[in-house]
């Protein structure tokens, strides 16, 4: 009797977690290991202070995407058509597809520069993976997926375990975190626009918002949800921290820099040693694998849903073409794009983070408005803090975005 009760009062949180944990897995994705390798190598300990405000934001602004689905039944794109007009919808949507279609290539170019470790040619691995990404999504169940996504998540443990082993220097690691620093250096812009578009992303508040509604959750389950979502934000940016500290440790410490993701797997060695470029690969392919799923996906949802087309990994193709449609289209042409001769495998998957950044403030006004519209939110609008901070948020998004086109122009560089 005891263990019934004990499962019974399990069973709302078991039903709720999901969306937030594999957002927080895909969150760390070949962007964002590339780029959270890149800040270590190349600002040691000095923006770690930015990864502490980055995981509050990060969680405020998924727990208004959360609370919005939950309430509403409606994801986002749905939401913004309906009370902007399809104009708007569009415009959010597009910019959207935008930041998503980089992203996804930045995942299979993660893939191309894991198997070039490996020794395994691009040309045959990128269109493996392309196609293994789409039977799973396309040919498991909803339960089978989301657990499959799920486990995933353990292995970015391993970059924990590193950060611990390369013997950082925990002093300048307490100072970096409590002290911040901030350049108009376009190079510190640049770097500082990846961390913050690699964590925070415009997939995810999409994604975040239609996995709710498909979960189907209820109000009263809302606080299973916003835990999930915290949870997920913590442990997005606690993986960050130690691939920063593990990189800051091995790569800046001794002068060296980071050109392909060999260079990259130097901040493992102390755990694996010679294994480490393997380590480094076989984590690679894991997170890149995860996100080219999430971010096809996710572009699916959000489109069918504001527009008014069937949607839904447990339907099956001639049940809701386009929505497949375009999850195929978009695994098609960014494999496409990266088997393209030459291509800069990390730059792709660092600059996708930034053009991340310039995205987000379009959508952020579009949630602030939404959650605090009581006929769309009822009794579930935002609190003051929650506003405060929301609004906070987006402004310096707004602010990044500008000087990151202006300065430029201006010639304000290194």
């Amino acid at each position: 009797m005891r263990a019934k009760l004990s499962r019974a009062r399990w069973a709302p949180f078991l039903a709720a977690i999901g969306p937030g944990l594999i957002a927080a897995a895909a969150d760390d994705d070949a962007g964002g290991i590339t780029t959270y390798s890149l800040v270590g190598a190349q600002t040691g300990y000095s923006l770690l202070w930015a990864l502490v405000i980055i995981t509050i934001c990060l969680a405020i602004t998924q727990e208004m995407g959360a609370r919005m689905g939950v309430v509403t039944g409606k994801g986002f794109g749905d939401l913004i058509r309906e009370r902007f007009g399809a104009r708007w919808a569009a415009l959010a949507i597009i910019a959207m597809l935008i930041a998503n279609l980089a992203n996804t290539v930045a995942e299979l170019a993660g893939v191309a520069s894991a198997l070039l470790i490996f020794g395994i040619s691009p040309l045959l691995g990128v269109p493996l993976a392309a196609i293994l990404v789409a039977l799973l999504v396309m040919r498991l169940d909803y339960i089978r997926v989301q657990n499959v996504f799920l486990l995933s998540a353990f292995l970015y443990l391993a970059y924990v375990v590193s950060g611990q082993v390369t013997h950082p220097n925990w002093s300048a690691a307490l100072v970096g975190t409590f002290r911040p620093t901030f350049s108009l250096r376009t190079d510190f812009l640049m770097i500082f626009a990846g961390l913050v578009g690699t964590t925070i992303t415009p997939w995810g508040q999409f994604f975040i918002q239609s996995y709710v509604v498909d979960k189907r959750l209820k109000t009263h389950e809302l606080p299973y949800a916003r835990t999930d979502v915290y949870v997920g934000a913590f442990f997005t940016d606690f993986v960050a921290f130690f691939i920063i500290i593990a990189c800051a440790a091995t790569i800046w410490t001794h002068g060296l820099h980071i050109s392909d993701a060999a260079d990259a797997a130097k901040a493992l060695e102390p755990l694996a040693g010679r294994f480490a470029s393997s380590l480094f690969a076989f984590g690679l392919i894991n997170a890149s694998m995860l996100g080219a799923a999430v971010l096809p996906l996710t572009s699916a949802y959000a489109t069918c849903e504001t527009f008014g087309w069937e949607s839904g990994i447990n339907k099956r193709w001639r049940d809701a073409p386009v929505f497949f449609g375009l999850f195929t289209f978009f695994l098609a042409t960014s494999a496409l794009v990266v088997l393209l001769p030459r291509m800069p495998l990390l730059q792709i998957m660092f600059l996708s983070q930034v053009l991340n950044t310039l995205v987000l403030p379009i959508l952020f006004v579009f949630m602030l408005k939404l959650t605090n519209d009581r006929s769309v939110m009822g009794k579930y609008t935002n609190s003051r803090i929650f506003n405060t901070l929301a609004f906070l948020t987006t402004v310096a998004m707004i602010a990044l975005s500008v000087l990151l086109v202006v300065l430029p122009l201006l010639h304000i560089s290194t």
